[in-house]
């Protein structure tokens, strides 16, 4: 039997985090999940229930029900990767918008979201053969992860491929609103109390500022052969 591997991807927002474990997934056929959506799908819950807007969270109601969410990852053959399913609904598009965005890093601060979540996670990752991307994941999701990534890039750079994957998708935002999005998200995620965002001792770290995703996904692949031959 081929032996099998967790890869675990960490970083700031819209720093081609996902991408990167779409690929890694699919070449070395590993399954691929994807972290932020379960927290995105969680928020859109949250929004949807009118227990989040811009100017308030109301913690305690989204608490009491946490336990009406069931999140699941459905695998699209023409997409070619899972979606994201908020009590048997496809969501996949409605957590993607800015306005999900801005709402998101609030709702990741609540420690019971982040549990119901991280146990989640670590099920998912019993057998192995996983690529996880998200804020926590070589630090608590999976600690004893055999590969560590921590994804950066600067502001600017980031907010200007999420400012044209939105308007390409036909969504009407500013490029302002969108970097301050980016700067807002990094702020909080790197500063909560429970879980922020920090790269990993042993994590190694893509500062793919000046970097093509065909460039980072070749250096990514030499480094898990080298894992997987060890």
């Amino acid at each position: 039997m081929k032996k099998k591997i967790i890869i675990a991807i960490d970083g700031f927002s819209s720093t081609g985090k996902s991408t990167i474990a779409k690929l890694l997934a699919k070449k070395y056929n590993y399954i691929y999940v994807d972290t932020g959506a379960m927290y995105r799908a969680v928020t859109l819950f949250a929004k949807q229930n009118n227990f989040v807007d811009k100017d308030f969270l109301d913690d305690n109601a989204l608490i009491l029900n946490l336990k009406q969410i069931t999140l699941s990852f459905k695998f699209n053959k023409n997409l070619g990767f899972a979606e994201m399913f908020l009590n048997n609904i496809n969501v996949e598009k409605d957590i993607r918008t800015l306005e999900v965005s801005q709402l998101v890093s609030k709702v990741s601060t609540i420690s019971e979201v982040r549990k119901k979540l991280v146990a989640e996670q670590q099920k998912m990752g019993e057998n192995s053969g996983i690529v996880m991307d998200g804020r926590d994941i070589g630090t608590v999701v999976f600690p004893n992860a055999d590969l560590k990534l921590f994804m950066t890039a600067s502001a600017d750079k980031r907010a200007t491929r999420r400012y044209k994957e939105l308007i390409d998708r036909g969504d009407n935002v500013k490029f302002s609103e969108i970097l301050f999005n980016v700067q807002e998200r990094d702020r909080i995620d790197s500063t909560r109390e429970d879980s922020p965002l920090i790269k990993a001792n042993d994590a190694i770290e893509f500062d793919n500022s000046d970097m093509g995703i065909q460039e980072q996904f070749e250096r990514i692949c030499s480094l898990v052969d080298e894992k997987l031959k060890s």
